[in-house]
């Protein structure tokens, strides 16, 4: 510790100068000492302060003229920008710069002119809704409803062996036990507060309240649905701002803090998703079995019974130029059951994308989130889903329970979109390896559909060991078997539909043609991890990035910048507890600088690119990482309590919508304890703040410096005493 020279005169001996300046020195270290046991809040504050001062040293190269970046809107994708303004506006725009930062790059405070596709920023009802989609594409009245696989599950079900979970349990039982009294501390911390803020929200108090998805269990616009058959009644149907109701989801009874990672991939509190319903349901299959009041997961599947582990080496067998964790990264589990498949697969460095729909397999996608594993909600239905095209290095399904074949073939088309060019689809399901006239019939048809798209069967083969068959299909990365078609079957699509068009876009049965040329999206990223920031070739192709540099310089610059802030700020300064942190999500994600910077931690990233923002999110998944489109001025399809850390990086003050119905969604979201992270101008985090307050979230540390702020809260156990 260096401290200032002390300016003295001679008196005396010089002995007695070293005594004075020695005596000062240790009552000053005594002092240092006292008060760093005593404010450790002064602490956080004053390490975020270092923080920018030494961020504000930096090199800057950004001006703040010129913002104009290359990229387009998904807005300007699917041309929907007809209700702007609809939306009250919570705040002024303020572009003034300062010459000082809060750890934000000066590029982020000056709003770009957005030339990235965009989707739709303000909520239509249902019927515009459908209106608006007519104009992109033509709508699928006609359409068969997609057959079940015969003896198809609810979902891809995945699971490992079973495993002595007895011995696990006795050597963790210590660590849990800290963590049920810790909740217990926090819900009577929490309680403690009741009467300091003015109550101004209920509980809501409806059956099955607890688990409330707005948009996925709006029963008045299910119930108004003309058809079902092609599963709209799983897709999103979100109430108006105004029909949001105001109360606070409840508490399971016993919920108690999570069981970290990697012991929450085996077993999880039962209290904490109390539904038993895939226990009996599965328990053939080695799905998920209890024990005492936890809820245990041997890794297996209705396709791998005796684990995921095994499984995942037989297709690297089958296919050894898959390369799990070098050449593929990213991978889509359609239909992914407890997501044991993707919980398996961060064992070889892949991150899994799993997805199934909120249906009668009751919380599937919830016991995944709480084991700690990237999952959503959503159905492969009418409507695209919320990725650009060409993205994923594999798509699997494991008896999904997806008609394939079924439809003209236009569920497979749609993967088609999103497989990156190069990539394969892994196909597991009776139709393999089974010999019986429904499913063979079902697997000459499923081929038929899958040679119009021009993919090729690279392996089929049976896993002697379990008897289950694996079909494996390559995408093509060029166009030349398209062209050589002779029935253009199916079509290629319009000129003006845009693959990457994917916010309430609704599928249509035609095939885009694949991007080819010196940076295009039809070459294979660079291996992992090198892959993460290697910037991607399709920069090379983009004049200006998101804040006006030329597009890598602008990347690279935000890859620093990120690895700075979470170095120097994030990880060290703010207070957050980053070994309770597994689920994140960063409500705006740019490039995934933010996602990149973290890549080394013990969690993982769901990367959100707002609808209104530039479209990023190609780049993201030519990163290595997963993330999706959203528009903040609806609900998300997320459980509740379903993350660790929500990162608002000058979000709030781009949206045109009620922003106290925002930060409702973000405590519906978090996990009780759970962190949320904002940088924003102050005007807007003054509104922010003040609900925070009212909902007993405590705030951990706000920092202000010219006209941004850096707040960092804590979502508490506190839900209100009376009902709505």
């Amino acid at each position: 510790m260096r401290f200032p020279k002390l300016r003295t005169e001679r008196r005396g001996s010089p002995s007695s100068v070293y005594y004075l300046v020695g005596g000062s020195a240790l009552i000053a270290f005594l002092l240092i000492l006292v008060w760093v046991y005593s404010a450790p809040a002064e602490i956080a504050e004053s390490a975020a302060t270092a923080a920018v001062e030494q961020f504000n040293q930096n090199d800057r190269t950004t001006s703040s003229s010129s913002k104009t970046s290359s990229l387009t809107t998904q807005e300007e994708e699917i041309g929907n920008d007809n209700n702007k303004g609809e939306h009250e506006t919570v705040r002024e725009e303020d572009d003034t710069q300062g010459d000082t930062e809060v750890l934000l790059p000066p590029e982020v405070r000056t709003e770009p002119e957005h030339h990235i596709p965009e989707q739709k920023t303000d909520k239509l009802p249902q019927e515009e809704k459908q209106e608006e989609f007519s104009t992109t594409q033509e709508e699928k009245t006609d359409k068969p409803a997609p057959e079940e696989e015969k003896g198809g599950e609810s979902s891809t079900n995945q699971e490992e062996n079973t495993k002595d979970s007895t011995e696990s349990e006795k050597s963790d039982s210590q660590e849990e036990e800290q963590g049920s009294v810790a909740a217990q501390e926090g819900k009577e911390s929490a309680a403690a507060g009741d009467d300091v803020v003015h109550e101004k929200w209920k509980l809501c108090a409806w059956n099955g309240s607890q688990d409330y998805i707005p948009c996925l269990d709006n029963t008045k616009a299910i119930k108004a649905l003309r058809s079902t058959k092609h599963f709209e009644h799983r897709e999103r149907h979100c109430p108006l701002q105004e029909e949001l109701p105001k109360c606070l989801v409840p508490l399971p009874d016993g919920y108690t803090q999570p069981i970290r990672w990697n012991l929450s991939r085996d077993q999880i509190w039962m209290h904490n998703v109390p539904h038993m319903g895939l226990v009996s349901y599965k328990k053939d299959q080695n799905w998920v079995r209890q024990a005492g009041d936890k809820l245990l997961f041997p890794g297996g599947g209705t396709q791998f019974k005796t684990g995921a582990g095994h499984y995942i080496d037989f297709i690297q067998e089958l296919v050894p130029s898959i390369a799990w964790g070098k050449h593929t990264r990213v991978v889509l589990d359609v239909g992914c059951g407890v997501a044991s498949f993707g919980g398996y697969l961060f064992d070889k460095d892949v991150i899994t994308m799993s997805f199934a729909p909120k249906d009668e397999h009751e919380a599937q996608v919830q016991l995944a989130l709480e084991r700690g594993i990237p999952a959503f909600s959503a159905a492969m239905g009418t409507q695209r889903l919320v990725f650009p095209s060409n993205v994923f290095d594999t798509i699997h399904c494991a008896r999904c329970r997806v008609a394939w074949h079924g439809d003209g073939g236009i569920l497979l088309v749609e993967l088609n979109r999103v497989l990156r060019p190069g990539g394969v689809f892994i196909w597991s399901a009776t139709p393999v390896y089974k010999t019986s006239d429904e499913d063979r019939q079902i697997w000459t048809d499923t081929v038929a559909i899958t040679e119009k798209l021009c993919w090729s069967l690279l392996e089929k083969g049976k896993d002697p060991e379990t008897g289950v068959g694996v079909a494996v299909f390559q995408k093509p990365t060029n166009n030349e078997c398209y062209d050589l078609r002779e029935v253009l079957e199916p079509p290629y699509c319009e000129e003006g539909d845009k693959p990457d068009a994917a916010w309430y876009v609704r599928m249509k049965a035609c095939i885009h043609k694949i991007p080819i040329g010196e940076g295009s999206r039809s070459e294979w990223p660079v291996d992992w991890p090198l892959r993460v920031d290697t910037p991607p070739l399709l920069l090379s192709n983009s004049s200006k990035g998101i804040y006006g540099k030329p597009a890598v310089e602008d990347y690279e610059f935000d890859t620093d910048h990120w690895k700075h802030v979470i170095q120097k700020s994030y990880l060290e300064g703010v207070g957050v507890d980053w070994s309770t942190v597994r689920n994140v999500m960063d409500m705006k994600a740019g490039y995934g600088g933010f996602a990149a910077a973290l890549i080394m931690q013990q969690l993982w990233v769901m990367n959100i690119v707002p609808v209104n923002e530039p479209d990023t999110l190609p780049i993201i998944f030519d990163r290595g990482l997963i993330g999706m489109y959203h528009n903040w001025c609806e609900p998300h399809s997320t459980y509740p309590r379903s993350y660790d850390l929500m990162h608002a990086d000058h979000l709030f003050s781009t949206l045109k919508c009620n922003l106290e119905n925002l930060v409702l969604e973000m405590d519906r979201i978090l996990r009780p304890e759970g962190w949320a992270i904002f940088r924003d101008k102050v005007e807007t985090l003054s509104t922010v703040q003040e609900t925070l307050r009212s909902l007993h979230w405590e705030v951990r540390l706000s920092y202000e410096q010219q006209n941004e702020q850096l707040l960092v809260a804590q979502k508490t156990f506190w839900r209100p005493k009376t009902t709505s």
